[in-house]
């Protein structure tokens, strides 16, 4: 894609509770660069101000943010709507996106956007996202999310990464479980965004440029002709490339390196 003058996919980047989209940035930089070198990565702020302490003050600086808040149980949302349709809103005016990668609160907003696309309830005139990665996310508890989002699997290609030390570690495995033929990439730290060794760099980069691959082939199957001829789609091809998008693949990674 590169030098070719397309314009590159887009990811939307979404961060953990009460923290930011350039913190999220900083914590993604330590991945090698080449995963993502041919996609924006796009990196928002929550919406509401945190409403109490972040846990990573003295780490990284304020301002902190919050997508929505929740009970001790994770069974009670408050302001959940809004930001759905805030982001709903932000994918439709400055997408199409690709795909979503979040952390923690980010990463189960993003698989509960994908699963709630599935089923047609949000981003009806969006195009189907195809990628998914998700570093300690989990699935939201209340009954009616859970009867729409995961109602059926999500044919989304998708990453989790899975800490051993993480509180929320079955959680990402309930969540990855969500998902057709999930790459799950482990890793023995806890909450956090963890550093990869090159085996799972070498998988979310395979991930990635697959996802690459099937845009490229789909941009030559349906090409608009010059002086109003005529404009070829291959029904038959994007059938293909959707089997190929949604294919039969899932990996488990150990990612040694903390």
């Amino acid at each position: 894609m590169e030098g070719s003058g397309e314009k590159k996919m887009k990811i939307l980047c979404l961060h953990g509770f009460r923290t930011s989209g350039s913190i999220l940035k900083k914590q993604i930089s330590k991945w090698d660069p080449s995963i993502f070198a041919d996609f924006d990565m796009v990196f928002l702020d929550g919406i509401f101000p945190a409403g109490g302490k972040s846990e990573v003050e003295g780490v990284y600086p304020p301002p902190y943010f919050e997508w929505f808040q929740f009970n001790k149980e994770f069974t009670e949302y408050t302001n959940l709507e809004e930001c759905i349709t805030f982001l709903c809103e932000y994918i439709t005016s400055n997408g199409p996106f690709a795909g979503l990668l979040g952390f923690s609160q980010g990463a189960t907003l993003s698989a509960l956007l994908l699963g709630y696309q599935a089923q047609g309830k949000v981003l009806k005139e969006h195009p189907p996202m195809k990628l998914l990665v998700s570093i300690s996310g989990s699935k939201f508890r209340e009954a009616g999310i859970c009867e729409v989002a995961y109602k059926e699997i999500i044919k989304v290609k998708s990453v989790h990464f899975v800490g051993a030390k993480d509180w929320l570690k079955l959680p990402s495995q309930e969540l990855a479980a969500a998902f057709d033929n999930p790459l799950i990439i482990n890793h023995p730290q806890g909450h956090t965004v963890p550093r990869l060794d090159e085996v799972a760099t070498e998988q979310l980069r395979s991930l990635t440029a697959e996802i690459v691959a099937c845009e490229n082939c789909a941009a030559n199957k349906k090409h608009g002709l010059q002086n109003g001829e005529a404009k070829v789609v291959d029904i038959e091809d994007k059938e293909a490339e959707k089997n190929v998008i949604n294919g039969d693949k899932c990996d488990v990674v150990d990612a040694a390196q903390a």
